[in-house]
């Protein structure tokens, strides 16, 4: 049965300005002129303002006023008063708390992608007919990033035959792959990180003069084709009891095995970081740390934030609209323009606000953080840090933690020790036996001291590392140092076993 009911409740949502600030928040300097280019792009009332000019100057007495009787619904007059009488509406980066260094100058970098790279080794190999070169452009097509074909020839015989029209077999796959991974750079188009090694190796045994070095190389392929799981668990007992070696024949051939790279791709010259022909990115601080005579100073990078101002020539066309139309009452045709106008305006004005909300929420953010932490920008020791987390900041500045989280992430900040990533300053603390709280990133930095320091013939167990820690004072459980260990990367001690 249906019945009507009345209730009542709350809600809380964020207005459009807001959800863009918060997307403006998480962008880094570097990627920020991109988003900046994209709203000019689909903004025509919104431009870079390269000469401030007072763009808003025409005095109250130049406006008609119209009876609001002749047309409730589009008060056009009020709307002319607000946007031409307003003051300029612009945003400029020329204050003092914005750098003007020559951090701009970062470096670019320009490279061939990977994959270009493999296409045009394929265009210089000669095939027996067009299907063995399409079958060659698929592979290509489908390694990834690190150089490995992880794609199934099964399902890429599947692939050939439905996106390319190839009918084709498993065996022709296989013929081409061989074919294909004897391309450069060499381990390319493997489809683990076995046979990679395999490729790797074999290609240096033949092209290997020396007879001795050669023997180390041939026990390391063998090591990697029959003993690969005990190679990669570090169980060398097994292996010296299984091939009846001596300890340093072991480790000449595992010497070999590790001079082999992992990720084939990025051998490649153009493709440091990926294989997907994405251009290094190199680091751009955000915020910038000085000390001048024992004064920290900071800056905000605006390095990819050009000013900002609405478009002239949407404030020549109000002008003229508002001249044209006074003693006479305006048409349908006219609302309508002027009705774009707004919502171009509108839309210029929030994002032209939105970034100077971001600005200011990112220097009041940072300087909260420099204050915070002052101890470490004026000496840079890592010890004197303090323990710090989001709660901390928010609570100083006034913003949402989410908003202080938003800005912690993916920003860098330039100090006279480096370039820092902001995030790395917030820690939960740790107390010692002494009473006193530090940061777990001072703990963090003596276990990854201590692991550095270990006889790497006998590594040092969770339990051992425990032991350590707490005869230097601090209080901590051994699953915590697995935990520490595990965000440092370090491997348990069983792999971090040499010979």
């Amino acid at each position: 049965m249906l019945k009507q009911t009345l209730s009542q409740k709350m809600v809380q949502k964020l207005s459009p300005q807001q959800i863009q600030l918060m997307k403006l928040l998480q962008i880094p300097t570097a990627t920020l002129d991109q988003r900046i280019k994209e709203e000019l792009e689909s903004n025509p009332a919104l431009e870079e303002n390269e000469d401030y000019n007072e763009v808003f100057d025409m005095q109250d007495e130049q406006i008609n006023d119209k009876d609001p009787a002749e047309d409730d619904a589009f008060e056009l007059d009020d709307y002319l008063k607000e946007y031409i009488e307003d003051d300029p509406i612009s945003y400029k980066l020329k204050g003092d708390i914005y750098s003007t260094e020559d951090v701009k100058n970062a470096p670019i970098s320009v490279a061939n992608s990977f994959h270009e790279h493999l296409v045009r080794q394929l265009g210089m190999m000669e095939f027996s007919g067009p299907l063995d070169r399409i079958i060659a452009e698929q592979i290509v097509g489908s390694i990834d990033e690190d150089g490995y074909l992880r794609r199934d020839l099964e399902a890429m015989v599947d692939d050939l035959s439905f996106t390319r029209n190839v009918d084709t077999t498993l065996y022709d796959v296989e013929r081409i792959l061989e074919r294909v991974q004897k391309m450069e750079p060499v381990g390319i188009g493997a489809r683990d990180l076995q046979e990679s090694l395999v490729i790797q190796l074999t290609d240096r045994i033949n092209k290997e003069d020396d007879p001795r070095r050669t023997r180390a190389k041939e026990l390391g392929l063998k090591i990697l084709n029959k003993y690969f799981q005990e190679f990669s668990k570090k169980h060398y007992e097994r292996m010296k009891r299984s091939l009846s070696l001596s300890d340093s024949e072991l480790k000449e051939a595992i010497d070999e095995i590790l001079k082999l790279n992992p990720k084939p791709a990025s051998a490649f010259a153009g493709n440091e970081n990926n294989g997907r022909g994405e251009v290094n990115q190199y680091i751009v601080p955000d915020f910038i740390i000085t000390n001048k005579d024992g004064d920290l100073e900071l800056s905000l990078n605006n390095k990819n934030a050009p000013d900002l101002r609405i478009s002239d020539h949407y404030v020549d066309v109000l002008k003229g609209f508002n001249e044209s139309t006074q003693g006479r009452k305006t048409t349908k045709q006219e609302k309508e323009a002027v009705m774009f106008i707004k919502q171009k305006i509108d839309s210029a004005k929030w994002f032209i606000d939105a970034i100077k909300q971001r600005q200011d929420t990112l220097y009041n953010t940072m300087y909260t953080i420099m204050q915070y932490q002052k101890d470490y920008f004026l000496t840079g020791d890592e010890r004197r840090i303090r323990p710090m987390i989001l709660k901390d900041i928010a609570e100083v500045t006034g913003l949402d933690i989410s908003t202080v989280s938003r800005v912690a992430n993916s920003k860098f900040v330039q100090t006279e020790f480096g370039t820092k990533r902001l995030k790395n300053f917030f820690s939960e603390s740790i107390q010692t036996a002494d009473g006193d709280e530090v940061s777990t990133l001072e703990v963090k930095n003596i276990l990854n001291d201590i692991i550095k320091a270990e006889d790497k013939r006998k590594p040092l167990s969770d339990e051992r590392l425990k032991d350590m820690l707490q005869k230097k004072g601090y209080n901590i459980a051994r699953r915590t140092v697995a935990k520490y260990r595990e965000q440092l990367n370090i491997p348990v001690a069983r792999l971090r076993k040499e010979l």
